[in-house]
């Protein structure tokens, strides 16, 4: 039976991860609505507003696997308040800002603050809820994540336009201290997997150089053949990094869960692809409903709630089917719903009308709740405990490396195919061609994490 003081445990824990994972995405997809005031404000020229964004996602790559490790050894709760308090301290700073170099600068600590918090929540999660309570704790927490992400452009383009670009920021300060107050009073106790194990630096060396190569390769290949080169020296370095971490005793990441625990190497390749084939469906649909249907933009953000709304409903659903029947299967058909819901979003037009959009993200929505915590249940449950804080950044990972692929891709698209014109009512016939182009490789994307997805169900 248990007591009144675990219930609150577990709901100060998932009220904390809740927060957090919708701060932290929300922070990435909200900041660029406000470029364009925040480039007018200080003069900024376009390669500094792009390092806005690009030092954000490059530090919360390089950090995310090294925190995870570092929760590992010295204790999850530690590591996560520790990056609850960066995290705040720096958007509360950045809200202050005289001069872009100063924005850039923070970012990067933000990014690095925000690491450490998602390096560590998924463990947290797994090791205060019991197993049968497990998957729909995680649908709750996964939601969340995918909740900051949609909303993001929406309540950051009202907050910008009512307050000025510095209220995305303010945001920061009362949520984050609210989940960090929470951490101090109601989560006790410490999970530590691996205590008094070496941290290894070098790998983590290794492993931050090739990222950050890779990431700011991958978000300026518009700009010439240097960063292409770059992007390949980054992959090369993290194929350096594997090989390294295989001959380590104690390893940054534990290489052996990638080539002997097939359920875990799937279960995070069909992450990626999930997370490549989706983030940019709503940086192509609210360009659609605003370019091509003539929508303004609070509309626009309003037609495209529905999708995170229908995930934030049925993902806590989705968890408890993946507590009452296998988690890898409840997945796999989440992807599959996803890969038609791109497949029917690549067939839209100028005349389509907008009922059958509104179809396309019901249907996104429902595969989302289907795939996201069935799958990180099955990622957490494919490890044993002193490897949850790895398998946690590891996964968080997946989904920072699958956003910057799917990234990637629609910048090397509109370079091939926009010709160099800008985004407007007079250019969107090309518009639609790339959309549409992206939109079939996003889904060939989704179907791959299908196989993935389905490729490990004989081996749970």
């Amino acid at each position: 039976m248990e007591t009144m003081a675990e219930k609150n445990m577990r709901f100060a824990t998932l009220l904390v991860v809740c927060v957090a994972h919708f701060l932290m995405p929300f922070m990435m997809s909200a900041v660029g609505i406000a470029l364009p005031v925040i480039g007018r404000e200080f003069a900024a020229s376009a390669v500094q507003l792009g390092l806005v964004e690009t030092s954000y996602v490059a530090s919360a790559s390089v950090f995310l696997l090294a925190m995870g490790r570092l929760g590992d050894i010295i204790g999850r709760r530690r590591i996560f308040q520790w990056g609850l308090s960066v995290f705040t301290l720096a958007g509360g700073l950045i809200s202050q800002a005289q001069r872009i170099e100063m924005i850039i600068a923070l970012r990067f600590f933000q990014g690095m603050g925000g690491a450490m918090v998602m390096a560590t929540t998924m463990a947290i999660v797994v090791a205060v809820f019991p197993a049968r309570e497990r998957g729909k704790a995680l649908g709750i927490a996964v939601a969340s994540v995918y909740a900051g992400i949609s909303c993001g452009p929406f309540i950051g383009g009202t907050l910008v336009s009512l307050f000025g670009w510095q209220a995305i920021f303010y945001l920061c300060i009362p949520l984050g201290l609210t989940a960090w107050l929470v951490t101090t009073t109601m989560l006790h106790g410490e999970w530590v997997g691996a205590a008094g194990e070496p941290f290894d630096w070098r790998g983590a060396l290794i492993y931050a150089a090739s990222i950050v190569a890779a990431v700011v390769g991958a978000t300026h290949l518009a700009a010439g053949y240097v960063f292409w080169a770059l992007l390949g020296a980054g992959l090369v370095g993290i194929g350096v990094f594997l090989w390294f971490e295989s001959r380590q005793r104690y390893p940054l990441l534990n290489v052996d869960l990638l080539r002997h625990n097939r359920v875990f190497a799937l279960s995070n390749l069909a992450a990626m692809f999930n997370y490549a084939g989706t983030f940019s469906i709503t940086f192509f649909l609210s360009l659609f409903l605003q370019v091509v249907l003539g929508y303004p933009p609070h509309q626009a953000g309003l037609i495209l709630i529905i999708q995170p709304v229908v995930q934030t409903v049925f993902s806590p659903v989705c968890g408890w089917l993946s507590d009452r029947y296998p988690a890898d299967r409840v997945a796999t058909a989440g992807m599959a719903l996803c890969a038609v819901g791109i497949a029917l979003a690549a067939t839209l037009t100028a005349t389509t009308p907008l009922s059958f959009l509104v179809i396309i993200l019901v249907v996104l929505g429902l595969g989302f709740a289907l795939f996201s915590s069935p799958n990180t249940r099955v990622i957490m449950s494919s490890v044993a405990e002193r490897d949850l804080g790895v398998a946690s950044g590891f996964s968080a990972s997946m989904r920072t490396l699958g956003m910057m692929t799917s990234m990637t891709t629609v910048t090397v698209i509109f370079s091939l195919l926009m010709e160099g014109q800008a985004i407007t009512v007079q250019s969107q016939a090309l518009f639609i061609d790339s959309m549409h182009v992206a939109l079939l490789i996003f889904s060939g994307l989704c179907a791959i994490a299908v196989l993935s997805s389905f490729g490990r169900h004989q081996s749970v």
